[in-house]
């Protein structure tokens, strides 16, 4: 697309061509980027000025269903969840039931974390803000695949066994547990499942009357997509893969025809359709100040000077104007949700497949054109992009198995089954159990039974996991250290490339053999 997209891009007047002419070209970009990036289906949606500009669905919600998606079709928000979290919490805030600087163990008693200190100090807002001291991810095999044991309450009591990678309220690592112990807060206040409350307090006030709070409350919809991941280069339907303990974190079932209401609600300084005020202005502007700052690369597309998170968004100016932005991820479904609120802009893009290029694509060319930008061909940037970083990736795979094939020639060199099979422990994770099947070694995770896979040999002291669901593309090494009679004592994980999600935290993992 050579030429600038019109500012009436997004204008439906019957009669004047140069609007449908300039709709056309967002619907051609828009099915070329399902092409490019292997995404089965996307609904996209615009705001502006108080208006609903664009509304469309492409492609399918199911390759095995090959049903058409559309803008009533329900996708996992994931993490776009967060700001309905911390929405929640400031209306709980103008109700004068919490305060933001509340301590936690105020409201949930035996909650504490790694640090006794911490453990006294961490308030609400600390918990919604990424910067309690946990890593990027941390945590998150407690409720990461769908379908573990643990609980809600056991998560809670878990964190004790975090051991921080920052010190506390000094770093922004985004981190997913701390969200679920925000969402245990708004149920001990209320009363309410995290569930419940959202859909009452939030969506049925603000017009979102086809979104529901989970997964589980949206089973009898037959309108909502099917997850897809890439295997062997190819995407393919898998199973839906959020585990209901986190909702809090990102448990939303919505579509675009509430999205765009959500945005217009916000972008409205947080006002419903009948007049309303969801929230006070006092807690808008707590909602969407800057809390934690991160670094800014000294170039980038949109001139940004500042990038952090608030209560809930992500808080970046682009072109000299403030944006407000979230992003959503689970296995086979990526979304995200932009809101420039002085061009009174609203985009929302959700996706069945999980290629943040896809949002990337289509988010920032709608959001070049209403910034004046000339068109900066972004289907070509990520594309590229996309090719280099995925060549470097299947490498990164490639190598470590050509590695492992070489190695088992070594038959000498390689570790003997009484070495290290047995039951390893991580406090926070459970058990990890490593048998001998045949001629092959298996491991399966206790409280997470979908993960589990083969070991495959790799060096005297190490393996490569490949696990049996090829969709999480999260194969990773497990190093074992043995002690001085070749008994191995514990065991450490790592990804074997830069693709694993950041939700397969297997370096927190501290395996102890029992």
């Amino acid at each position: 697309m050579k030429q600038k997209l019109s500012l009436f891009l997004f204008l439906f007047i019957i009669g004047i061509s140069n609007a449908q002419v300039e709709e056309k070209k967002l619907d051609e970009l828009i099915q070329n980027t399902l092409k490019t990036f292997d995404v089965p289906g996307m609904s996209v949606g615009i705001v502006k000025d108080g208006k609903l500009v664009y509304s469309k669905g492409f492609g399918v919600r199911s390759l095995t269903s090959k049903q058409p998606m559309d803008n009533n079709t329900l996708v996992g928000i994931a993490s776009n969840s967060k700001g309905f979290t911390c929405t929640a919490l400031a209306i709980l805030a103008d109700e004068g039931k919490l305060n933001w600087d509340d301590k936690v163990s105020q409201y949930i008693p035996e909650f504490q974390m790694y640090d006794p200190y911490v453990s006294q100090e961490v308030t609400i807002k600390d918990l919604v803000t990424h910067r309690a001291g946990l890593g990027l991810g941390q945590g998150d095999l407690m409720f990461f695949p769908e379908g573990g044991n643990l609980t809600l309450n056991d998560i809670v009591r878990n964190v004790r066994y975090l051991k921080p990678e920052n010190p506390f309220r000094t770093t922004l690592d985004y981190n997913n547990v701390m969200f679920i112990v925000a969402g245990e807060v708004i149920h001990r206040i209320s009363g309410l499942s995290w569930a419940e409350f959202i859909e009452q307090r939030i969506m049925k006030p603000v017009g979102m009357s086809s979104s529901f709070g989970s997964y589980s409350r949206a089973k009898a919809v037959t309108n909502k997509i099917d997850a897809h991941a890439p295997v062997d280069g190819k995407a393919v339907a898998v199973p839906h893969d959020w585990n209901e303990t986190a909702n809090a974190a990102g448990g939303i079932m919505s579509n675009i025809k509430d999205m765009t209401v959500w945005a217009e609600c916000l972008l409205n300084n947080f006002t419903t359709k009948d007049g309303k005020k969801l929230v006070s202005d006092k807690q808008v502007q707590q909602l969407w100040s800057l809390q934690i700052p991160s670094n800014v690369a000294a170039k980038n597309p949109y001139d940004t000077g500042f990038y952090g998170y608030g209560l809930g968004w992500f808080l970046s100016d682009v072109k000299g104007h403030k944006q407000i932005q979230h992003t959503g991820g689970l296995i086979g479904t990526v979304t995200q949700f932009t809101l420039i609120p002085d061009l009174k802009l609203g985009i929302v893009v959700l996706t069945n497949q999980q290629s943040g290029a896809a949002f990337n694509t289509i988010t920032n060319t709608v959001k070049d054109a209403y910034l004046g930008v000339a068109d900066r061909n972004w289907l070509k940037t990520y594309g590229d992009r996309m090719s280099k970083m995925n060549a470097e990736f299947e490498k990164q795979k490639k190598d470590a198995f050509a590695k492992s094939e070489a190695f088992k020639k070594e038959k000498n060199l390689q570790p003997k089954a009484e070495q290290f099979i047995g039951i390893y422990n991580d406090i926070w994770f459970g058990d990890v159990e490593i048998s001998q099947q045949g001629n092959t070694y298996r491991i399966v995770c206790k409280n997470s039974p979908r993960l589990k896979g083969e070991l495959l040999p790799f060096s005297n002291n190490s393996f490569i996991v490949k696990w049996d669901d090829r969709s999480y593309d999260a194969d990773a090494y497990i190093i074992f250290s043995y002690d001085e009679s070749g008994k191995a004592r514990s065991a450490r994980m790592k990804p074997v490339s830069d693709i694993t999600d950041f939700s397969f935290d297997f370096e927190d993992l501290d395996l102890k053999k029992k």
